[in-house]
């Protein structure tokens, strides 16, 4: 063999060693990648219970589950739906006066579900879109989701009659064009506030959004030029580490736009001009990854950000579905359909449940309370509230940590159960003239609240760890959940507390099948079984009770 030929031979088999360790890492990654959304979606599944409109625990969150492919129930999308129409009818159509991104990201979450956004409640959500001059009025956002609303399922352009200035698709390519950067980047602050702070002001977030609306505009030559000049910019602003600072700190949330952007362009992730230190945009994104725990905002923080968690989990959907060769995130040719089977009684309780026992869905959007901001029981008290389960003290005010009356448990607990309310007068000092009368009454017909003696109830009482550990105890075995437990495992269940021996007899089993089922948290050292339990107490244990019973 000559040496040329032996050099040649070498080269190619070199070459092909070079493409099959290529394949096998890339092999690697994308199992990487599909364990990563497959977690991160469980993790938004779990902690956004109840979607509602809004930035964060709504849109994102919906595209996200929706576009990812991960097994949601039906009826979560349902629900969700719900809650829009509840929230579009109280406002009348009006989402907001002047920020119309509201209509158009809520748009794209409906398309995406497979819901029909012109026609919700009898509103058309993309009738505000067709109004220039209000759509322009919040800056470049406006045009720039305009646009991708409009596009995710090539909807006709709305004519909105009382508009000013009508508008056009192109009216909003033009406008988003005049505000493109010298750099080539864009910015929130548009190309006149931006040049009058002398043009520092390039932010990959919006300039991600931009890429992405104008996608669908390629065709046009002044459009593919700003393209490439923005390709260019953000190139040259990419981190070593492969992400984008914005504001002067690194983030998950720019690294995740700009990989949508490439997603929609059709742009490999591997490309060449977005390889920093051997480090791409998706390297960069799962630096911020928290497993079980979604993504952090910046790097190294400690706590996981609820909207890096959605904004992460779409970038990686994106990714995903350019490297499947499926449809882009915003183009919802392949969008989820809801069948009557997906609403069928997966999520409506356990086998065993009482026949009279339903799901409550979630009526009201974006209810919380001023005092629970901080609070451990946040998550609970609102996916509560929004089913109208519980109310606040006001409609700001919670008052977590006042005590709750056995009426009122009474009543939260019937409502929980979703069961229908019955009259009949069993006790003596609970009166129809009561605004509890009818509850009390069925949580004592289906047996799961007692009087205290003598035909009494005591209403106004105030329930007790041990009295509240009961009666949840009782309406989990309604659900379907066995709370079977003998002597033996219920004195080892709660022998780890220092306080056992004080509880009452009647209350033993049912406080161990709560600690067991963690309805009662068992890191404390003592039960306190007289103690009078907490509002937000009671929504943590009824809220533990329903998610067990698939009730939520």
């Amino acid at each position: 063999m000559s040496r040329f030929v032996c050099k040649q031979f070498c080269i190619l088999v070199a070459f092909a060693l070079a493409f099959i360790n290529f394949a096998n890492a890339l092999a690697m990654g994308q199992a990487e990648l599909d364990a990563a959304i497959a977690d991160a979606a469980e993790y938004i599944y779990k902690t956004v219970k109840t979607p509602r409109i809004g930035v964060v625990g709504g849109e994102w969150a919906v595209l996200g589950l929706a576009r990812s492919g991960y097994d949601i129930p039906g009826e979560y999308y349902q629900n969700y739906y719900s809650a829009v129409e509840s929230h579009i009818k109280a406002q009348k159509g009006e989402l907001h006066p002047s920020k119309y991104t509201e209509y158009s990201r809520l748009a794209v979450a409906l398309t995406a579900i497979g819901k029909d956004p012109t026609d919700v409640a009898g509103y058309n959500l993309l009738e505000p879109l067709g109004d220039y001059d209000k759509t322009i009025w919040q800056g470049l956002n406006g045009p720039v989701w305009a646009l991708i609303a409009l596009d995710c399922a090539n909807y006709e352009m709305p004519q909105n009659t009382g508009a000013k200035t009508r508008a056009t698709r192109d009216m909003y390519v033009n406008y988003i064009l005049e505000n493109q950067l010298l750099d080539g980047s864009f910015s929130l602050l548009g190309k006149a506030k931006a040049e009058a702070l002398g043009g520092a002001v390039s932010d990959p977030d919006i300039t991600g959004m931009a890429l992405a609306a104008l996608a669908r505009y390629q065709d046009r030559e002044d459009v593919k030029k700003a393209i490439q000049k923005a390709l260019d910019c953000m190139s040259k602003m990419q981190q070593q580490g492969g992400g984008y600072a914005s504001g002067d700190t690194e983030n998950a949330e720019s690294c995740a736009q700009m990989i949508i952007a490439l997603s929609e362009l059709g742009i490999s992730i591997q490309d060449p001009r977005f390889v920093k230190g051997g480090n791409t945009l998706l390297d960069s994104l799962m630096s911020y990854y928290k497993k079980g725990e979604g993504f952090s905002h910046t790097k190294g923080e400690g706590n996981s950000s609820q909207m890096a968690a959605e904004q992460g989990l779409c970038a990686m959907v994106a990714a995903k579905r350019l490297i499947d060769g499926k449809s882009s995130l915003y183009n919802m040719s392949d969008r989820l359909e809801i069948t009557d089977a997906d609403l069928s009684n997966e999520k409506a309780g356990l086998p065993g449940k009482h026949q009279d026992i339903k799901p409550m869905p979630a009526h009201y959007a974006e209810i919380t309370f001023s005092d629970i901001l901080d609070h451990k029981n946040k998550t609970a008290i609102e996916q509560l509230a929004a089913r109208g389960i519980i109310s606040g003290k006001s409609e700001t005010h919670f008052d977590p940590d006042s005590t709750m009356t056995r009426a009122e448990f009474a009543t939260i607990i019937v409502r929980g159960l979703g069961l229908e309310v019955k009259g009949g007068n069993v006790f003596s000092d609970v009166s129809q003239d009561d605004w509890f009368f009818k509850y009390v009454n069925t949580a004592f017909e289906y047996k799961i609240v007692n009087g205290t003696g003598d035909g009494i109830f005591s209403p106004n009482g105030t329930i007790t760890r041990e009295e509240a550990g009961a009666m949840i105890a009782r309406a989990s075995g309604l659900c379907g959940i066995s709370t079977d437990m003998d002597e033996t495992e219920a004195r080892d269940v709660l022998a780890g507390f220092i306080d056992y021996i004080s509880l009452s007899d009647w209350s033993r089993k049912p406080l161990a099948f709560c600690y067991k089922n963690n309805i009662l948290p068992s890191e404390d050292i003592k039960i306190n079984p007289k103690a009078n339990v907490t509002r937000a107490e009671i929504a943590k244990m009824l809220f533990t009770m329903l998610d067990l019973a698939k009730l939520l």
